[in-house]
């Protein structure tokens, strides 16, 4: 067993009972999701640990002391660039990680590949903070604010997104065309959470938007992304 892995101090709070495989530190979240979904879609042998919000694990310095950020997703892989271990942390350095590691769900090189990333950028700088910050105004907190200014702001900004996305959708299968990658693994699980989780459907006029919906009832029936959004459990 690769001692570097099993001296890392997140070993004690979440001991590994397969330390051979790839650890996941995670939560059933938008975020948390893209990488157990995309583990599950590769095959890759992982064992997946529960970093529980309520419990505040991810301020805990076992958690910290492998993403100093501390918020979910994170990896230790044992079997790393070289075969030494790699610890990893933010769902869009993974989600690239695992596509170059596996040669799947990302072209290796030329064109493909930068347009891949370009979309997951798209979902990494604006799906997802303005879909969370959506949320916040309109199913927590933010919601008992008088002025609604913010929020109609989130709604404007998550319609204006979701009208891009539905225009590369017009006639495509997924984003990049005929092949399903990982800019559909980091972007729908944050739609399927607009519509579900936040129950903002109404809010932003989802059904306008008919590519998305479209082509998130086919990633939702996906096995591989039917079991990767219920874990960890």
């Amino acid at each position: 067993m690769p001692t570097a892995r099993l001296t890392h101090p997140i070993a004690a709070k979440w001991p590994a009972q397969h330390p051979e495989r790839l650890q996941l530190y995670s939560l059933a979240t938008p975020n948390g999701v893209k990488v157990s979904i995309m583990l599950e879609e590769c095959g890759l042998p992982y064992e997946a640990h529960k970093v529980d919000f309520g419990s505040n694990d991810q301020l805990s310095p076992a958690f910290l002391a492998l993403n100093p950020n501390n918020k979910i997703p994170a990896i230790i892989d044992p079997d790393g660039p070289g075969g030494a271990p790699l610890r990893l942390f933010e769902s869009g350095a993974i989600l690239v990680y695992l596509a170059d590691k596996t040669g799947r769900f990302m072209a290796r090189d030329g064109a493909a590949r930068y347009e891949t990333l370009q979309w997951l950028m798209f979902q990494m700088s604006g799906i997802g903070p303005m879909f969370g910050q959506l949320g916040f105004f309109h199913k927590f907190a933010g919601r008992d604010y008088e002025d609604k200014r913010p929020r109609d702001r989130y709604v404007a900004e998550s319609q204006r997104l979701l009208r891009v996305l539905d225009q590369q959708l017009e006639g495509r299968a997924w984003i990049m065309g005929e092949d399903y990658t990982i800019a559909d693994i980091a972007t729908f699980p944050w739609v399927r959470n607009l519509i579900g989780f936040y129950g903002a459907g109404e809010l932003v006029g989802f059904a306008q938007f008919g590519n998305v919906r479209r082509v998130l009832d086919a990633f939702v029936a996906r096995p591989a992304v039917q079991r990767g959004l219920k874990i960890p459990a």
